[in-house]
């Protein structure tokens, strides 16, 4: 399989070689209930045996999905914020949690969501929000701490610490092509993550997040899942931190 991701491998490789090693999370959104395409993607899981971050739409999140993941301690449920629902203007990019919104509406959701997913989930719930179409506005950014959510999981290189707001643990490798509604290419996904891999090298610890999206994944993006995760899974210069404990790493930096 190292053949599918050459530009990776031979950047992790580097890394060994100067005995370092780089830290992966993994985090799937839009998760409501039990489905075909969730038995597929935990089998994945299981196959490599590697922690879950499952992001969770609390509205209409059923008891069975909490039952289907009852007892697997490698999996937890992150708050994807209440229904998944936009409420931006139609001539600004989809977002649920955005400037546009009273705070009173979304301090009502984000309270609601987060005993929701408490009370499904229990221990497995882990305090951090992932706003849907990863696009949050800074007046719910402030929220968030004061309302036990003191993590927010966006795409792309985290943001300066600012005083009072969230920590960030963001993803940063979408599997998907969204223009072309279809798994990424092999050969463009290697380049990203290399790029990602020689940035950690440059000096950034931050961790690298893979982001999947199981109900929206033709066969190209399972393949590439499937693919990536076991080689990433088996490479000595990859690092998969507890996930409870990166959580508490990047709450206190």
């Amino acid at each position: 399989m190292a053949a599918d991701f050459p530009l990776t491998v031979a950047a992790l490789d580097r890394l060994a070689g100067e005995d370092r090693a780089v830290a992966l999370w993994w985090r799937d959104d839009d998760a409501r209930r039990p489905s075909v395409a969730l038995d597929r993607l935990l089998l994945l899981r299981e196959k490599q045996d590697l922690q879950l971050a499952l992001a969770v739409i609390p509205e209409d999140a059923e008891p069975g999905l909490a039952a289907r993941l009852d007892h697997n301690g490698m999996i937890a449920a992150l708050l994807h914020g209440w229904s998944h629902a936009n409420h931006a203007p139609a001539d600004e990019k989809r977002a649920e949690f955005g400037d546009h919104r009273p705070n009173a509406a979304m301090e009502r959701e984000l309270i609601e969501g987060r005993a929701r997913l408490v009370d499904l989930f229990g221990e497995r719930f882990l305090p951090v929000f992932v706003p849907p179409w990863n696009r949050i506005g800074e007046r719910a950014r402030t929220l968030l701490p004061t309302l036990g959510l003191p993590i927010v999981s966006t795409y792309g290189p985290a943001r300066p610490p600012v005083l009072g707001g969230p920590a960030e643990l963001n993803t940063h490798l979408d599997i998907m092509d969204w223009r072309a509604k279809s798994g990424l290419a092999m050969d463009e996904a290697d380049r990203r993550l290399s790029d990602l891999i020689e940035t950690r090298r440059g000096g950034s610890v931050e961790p690298i997040g893979i982001l999947s999206h199981h109900l929206q994944h033709d066969e190209a993006a399972w393949a590439l899942l499937e693919r990536l995760l076991a080689e990433m899974a088996r490479h000595p210069a990859v690092l998969w931190p507890d996930m409870a404990a990166l959580m508490a790493a990047r709450n206190t930096q």
